[in-house]
């Protein structure tokens, strides 16, 4: 992901700012447990002090200094652990709450990027933020059946459009639980307002909590992207192009609602192949019927898409004219 020094030191700042952020909240915990509970400020004093006095006194040859600093620590922080537990405390309390334990909020494991900092580079520089509060709402947590009729059917299937959306959970969740062992693509297609989007929300909310690279794009967006590297209209361009191939999960939403033409047509065949090429996986949606798509697309692209992606179709009512009938007070006829 190609930062500039403005951006780089943007993220720098915002893992400073979580560092300090952390310090302060153990500060705290440690000072009001100190008020509450006057042993652990004596047993915090008496590990400093004798790791003090042990250390002197193996630099001066004392070869039984160590394991007598160990069977004194030892002893210290079993009472320490036992106080905290019995008055309803965590044995890590006074650890800092990092928001990822893998780097503790530095951003880097060693001299390696981590991912919450490639994830972090990939949200200021696509300006997907707004994802972030989306997600909080739309997810599996929150994910109702409610809207999905009991009554209706596909003459296909013979499911209704409750068990469809049952089954497409399903087929979501095998995904998120198999996204490390196996590769896989998804494909929703349906009818406006049926829970497409919200499903490949749903997915991408579980990959990012757990440390995935996730970027998502309306269709149109991601065809302005290709269309900026492809005719350099901007510089430092080509290295952001290059994160679409190399996410974990890139996610391709309304595809149909751009302006079709004999590029856009090449540069989604590319994209498609190359990120199978890398084995790397990506969700598309759309309202398209597969007949349209078949149309639209080359024949090449949709043979990609037909035997590469599971395809999971839903219908039933409009869940956004649904919402919103039930938001309106009843009235009187």
């Amino acid at each position: 992901m190609a930062l500039s020094n403005t951006q780089y030191n943007v993220l720098l700042r915002r893992y400073e700012a979580k560092q300090l952020e952390n310090q302060r909240i153990v500060m705290e915990r440690i000072h009001s447990v100190y008020k509450e509970l006057p042993r652990l400020s004596e047993i915090d004093a008496s590990i400093s002090s004798i790791s003090v006095e042990q250390a002197k006194k193996l630099m001066d040859g004392d070869e039984t200094a160590l394991p007598c600093l160990h069977k004194q620590l030892l002893l210290l922080t079993g009472e320490k652990k036992q106080l905290l537990a019995e008055h309803g405390y965590p044995e890590d309390y006074f650890e800092p709450p990092y928001a990822c334990p893998d780097c503790k909020d530095t951003g880097y494991i060693g001299s390696r990027k981590c991912h919450c900092f490639t994830q972090a580079a990939i949200d200021l520089v696509y300006t997907q933020s707004n994802i972030r509060q989306i997600l909080d709402l739309e997810n599996f947590q929150h994910f109702s059946y409610d809207y999905y009729a009991n009554d209706q059917f596909n003459p296909a299937t013979g499911l209704s459009s409750l068990d469809t959306a049952k089954h497409a959970v399903r087929n979501c969740l095998d995904f998120v639980n198999t996204f490390d062992k196996e590769f896989r693509n998804l494909f929703f297609y349906g009818d406006t307002g049926i829970g497409k989007t919200y499903l490949s929300n749903c997915v991408a909310k579980e990959l990012l909590d757990s440390g995935h690279s996730v970027i998502y794009f309306t269709a149109s967006s991601l065809f302005h992207i290709f269309e900026k590297n492809a005719f350099g209209r901007e510089h430092g361009n080509k290295e952001d192009y290059q994160n679409i191939f190399e996410c974990d999960l890139l996610i391709i939403d309304d595809l149909g609602t751009e302006l079709s033409n004999a590029f856009t047509l090449s540069q989604l065949f590319l994209c498609l192949n190359e990120r199978m090429l890398r084995q790397k996986s990506t969700i598309i949606s759309t309202n398209l019927t597969l007949g349209q798509i078949a149309d639209t697309y080359s024949e090449r692209t949709f043979s990609r898409i037909s035997s590469s992606y599971t395809m999971i179709k839903l219908f039933g009512n409009d869940i956004r004219i649904q919402k919103k009938l039930k938001r309106q007070p009843c009235q009187d006829i």
